[in-house]
């Protein structure tokens, strides 16, 4: 009797543990404590660029040196293209020597590889590196900032404007955190080796010189929190304390902004927040791996009998933990005749994307001369 007694209140203690856990799973989804502080704050998840959370994401801002992440994704876009190398050395102009904030005091004329500029500006934010970097892939700074804008647009950045690479304050300087989340997506998601320098803790330049000199990463989530591997802080009078980082755990990757928070504590606290938050509520279910095989046809009037139909990119979905999945509907639009082929996902009765189809094989018509063969060899092969 006491043995059953013992376990109905062993029973009621789990029910009651089991409830409160969810309960708190799902309210911390609401809890606007998350980023009380900042101004304004984004949560996406990288593959998708779903937004997850969201505080005057539209809000324009002074982006400080989160600024930076821009001049990245372009000098990584030069870099994958060969258009530059990263041994290139980098003679320093006038105009970064004279930078002045975070920096590695180049002086002017002197020779640093891209690599180590990399490094400087992804973990200590030096803005003469910034400028350097700038400067050698757009030809001078005017040009480099059109670049920046031009980007932006491409990207559909309807809230960003840059004056400068680095960072200082100006009045039409400015971005928000939606769109400085979808930039960092933008820079993982195509050149990922950029994480090899924002994830660095510490580091040097100069090493084997008379001038040695310790980068330390701005961005203390990189040391402080696992899985944390970049991305950018940012700081000025007029923007506050900010920070872009990215986590990747459990084969998931989310991207967390902050902007005008008033210390780099709350800075800290409320990245973190927003990252936890990403990572206790929200899950990526693949639906199609890129390349994957949708379909193989079989038609004689193709030059390749057998026509295989391939996706041209993955689809993924982002859902909550605490729900089941939606239902998922997928509707093929596949004709032989036709070269734009694709598919239609529906997820929880909307349209959630359309992949488009490719296939290696020749979808051009046989000649009649192949034609008759192709039916005569099929019908000696039937014989045998």
């Amino acid at each position: 009797m006491k043995f059953k007694k013992i376990l109905i209140l062993f029973l009621i203690v789990a029910i009651f543990l089991t409830h409160f856990i969810n309960i708190n799973a799902i309210t911390y989804e609401y809890d606007s404590l998350l980023t009380n502080d900042s101004k304004s704050a984004c949560l996406i998840e990288a593959k998708t660029g779903t937004v997850l959370y969201s505080k005057n994401e539209h809000d324009k801002l002074a982006p400080a040196s989160m600024t930076k992440i821009m001049t990245m994704i372009l000098v990584m876009e030069k870099l994958n293209k060969n258009l530059i190398k990263k041994d290139d050395l980098v003679t320093t102009p006038k105009e970064a020597s004279s930078l002045g904030g975070s920096q590695i005091y180049l002086s002017e004329g002197e020779k640093m590889t891209v690599h180590d500029l990399l490094k400087a500006m992804c973990i200590a934010s030096a803005n003469d590196a910034a400028m350097s970097l700038a400067i050698y892939v757009g030809g001078n700074e005017k040009n480099f900032i059109k670049m920046m804008n031009d980007k932006a647009k491409e990207l559909n950045l309807q809230n960003t404007n840059f004056e400068n690479p680095y960072g200082f304050d100006n009045d039409n300087h400015f971005s928000s955190s939606y769109d400085m989340a979808m930039m960092a997506r933008h820079l993982i998601m195509n050149y990922p080796d950029i994480l090899s320098y924002t994830s660095i803790y510490e580091d040097y330049v100069r090493e084997d010189t008379t001038k040695k000199f310790w980068l330390v990463n701005t961005n203390k989530l990189v040391k402080f929190m696992d899985g944390v591997d970049g991305l950018k802080t940012g700081w000025t009078e007029k923007s506050g304390y900010c920070l872009t980082a990215t986590i990747s755990k459990n084969n998931e990757r989310f991207i967390a902004v902050s902007m005008g928070n008033t210390s780099t504590t709350k800075r800290n606290q409320e990245v973190t927040n927003l990252l936890n938050y990403g990572l206790i509520n929200y899950e990526t279910k693949t639906i199609y791996e890129k390349d994957e095989i949708v379909k193989e046809i079989s038609d004689v009037n193709y030059n390749s009998k057998k026509l295989v139909f391939k996706t041209t990119d993955e689809v993924v979905i982002v859902k909550n933990k605490n729900n089941e999945l939606q239902k998922i509907i997928t509707i093929e639009h596949i004709d032989i005749e036709n070269k734009n082929n694709y598919i239609d996902v529906y997820y929880n009765n909307k349209l959630y994307k359309r992949t488009y189809l490719k296939c290696d094989e020749s979808q051009d018509k046989n000649s009649l001369f192949n034609l008759v063969f192709n039916i005569i060899k099929e019908i000696l092969l039937i014989s045998k």
